[in-house]
């Protein structure tokens, strides 16, 4: 298969790629004696050298608990991290620091907003709309909801195309409507959906809006005041920061009503034998002592990203799904679900398909044979996996680090891979 030509401007945004590659040890290296290619990105990011040595500083030289010990390096720790949250807070466009609360993950964030808020608030009878195409992260807290409270779960179709169905979703929003969370940007489809109407439309029937937006910070600015949401959740291992480290955003005055979500040290003011009262925000919500380390390394993560620019990193991240899709769909047989990049062209920069006669499960491996990390399975989105009538898909997903000469070589290895599985026979799942 033939490179497609590259403009002047595309050969300037390679230099993001050029540029960034030195700072990730762990893709300078060799796969199954091939040069690494990790196209995993949307399952985990890799960490540049900054956020590394961030944590490595961290324990090396001001490792101590927080907002306790009256020494020194319990003084830097704790600046360290409320620095860190700071961070956060600005680079999803909070109002202040308070409205940022760290959690061990986004799947612990959003089970927060359900057991605060869904269990004092939500009652028989109530509605929950959420989409087919959520992660189960956005699924189960909320079917447990359902179970404790009585309230009733709908769920918003997909178009033809792969993309959220809007009239679907509008034809749902009714007075018992008191809750919408939604993926902003979809693990499997790679569809950027529409947050702030539907944010918008949500609010008109008096509901709350939740937003997952593991998929959408890595790749592109978000501001959750201008969306307009009263939640926003992130996870610092897709933001290229550590594992152990997410965040929920939340409108100040509804965290403030919010109970908290666990008991113990730190999240309290007074403890009595008989009653407790809760510290201010966000502590209230941060039980136990929090991961230290690797908030100050979500916050080298984001810094990071930040200098680079998200729109430069959105910009170069178009022009890679845009070869991606070009090459996958030069291969017989294959389907790509989700939006074509030149019918939406803010889609994620990813591509989840399926090859005729030969098995997602088989081609992740024999591309990883050839030193090439793809994902293949149902991506944690098992009730789109059935709307889309298939059992497993592969994907690929990119990142700002990814090259136009990877891509190539992926199509290559594809086909060499789905030629052979054909000869042996192998039965396609659709």
């Amino acid at each position: 298969m033939t490179t497609t030509p590259m403009s002047a401007a595309t050969e300037r945004q390679l230099d993001l790629a050029r540029l960034t590659r030195p700072d990730f040890p762990l893709l300078d290296q060799f796969l199954q004696g091939r040069p690494l290619v990790y196209m995993d990105h949307a399952a985990t990011s890799q960490k540049p050298r900054q956020v590394i040595d961030a944590l490595v500083e961290y324990y090396r030289c001001h490792n101590a608990n927080v907002h306790r010990g009256a020494h020194t390096l319990s003084a830097r720790a704790t600046e360290a991290f409320e620095a860190a949250r700071a961070t956060v807070a600005r680079f999803v466009g909070a109002a202040d620091a308070r409205e940022i609360v760290f959690s061990r993950n986004a799947t612990e964030a959003i089970n927060l907003v359900a057991y605060s808020w869904g269990l004092d608030h939500l009652k028989p009878g109530d509605e929950v709309v959420l989409s087919v195409m959520e992660h189960h992260s956005n699924l189960v807290p909320w079917q447990l909801m359902a179970r404790r409270t009585g309230a009733v779960l709908r769920h918003v179709g997909i178009t033809p195309q792969g993309e959220m169905d809007m009239e679907h979703y509008k034809a749902l929003l009714n007075g018992r409507t008191r809750l919408v969370s939604f993926v902003h940007l979809s693990n499997t489809l790679g569809c950027l959906n529409p947050a702030a109407e539907i944010t918008a439309m949500a609010h008109g029937v008096g509901a709350h809006v939740l937003v997952d937006g593991c998929q959408a910070l890595p790749h592109r600015p978000v501001d959750v005041q201008a969306l307009g949401c009263d939640w926003y959740v992130g996870s610092g291992h897709k933001l290229c920061g550590p594992t152990g480290i997410g965040f929920l955003w939340g409108r100040e005055d509804l965290l403030e009503a919010m109970a908290p979500f666990l008991g113990g040290g730190e999240m309290i003011a007074a403890v009595q034998l008989g009653k407790s009262t809760w510290a201010e925000l966000p502590h209230k919500f941060e039980a136990g002592t929090p991961a230290i380390a690797e908030a100050i390394g979500l916050a080298a993560a984001l810094d990071y990203l930040t200098a680079l620019g998200l729109e430069r990193i959105h910009a170069w991240e178009q022009q890679l799904t845009q070869h991606l899709f070009d090459h996958l769909q030069a291969v017989d047989g294959l389907t790509i679900y989700g939006p074509d990049p030149r019918q939406q062209p803010d889609r994620g920069a990813l591509a989840s398909f399926t090859v005729a006669g030969a098995h997602a499960h088989d081609m992740a491996a024999l591309l990883d044979s050839a030193g090439i990390c793809i994902r293949s399975g149902d991506h944690c989105t098992q009730p789109l996996h059935r709307a889309l009538q298939v059992t497993a898909t592969a994907r690929a997903s990119l990142s700002f680090t990814n090259t136009m000469e990877e891509i190539d070589r992926l199509a290559h290895e594809l086909q060499e891979a789905v030629h052979l599985l054909r000869q042996n026979g192998e039965p396609g799942l659709g």
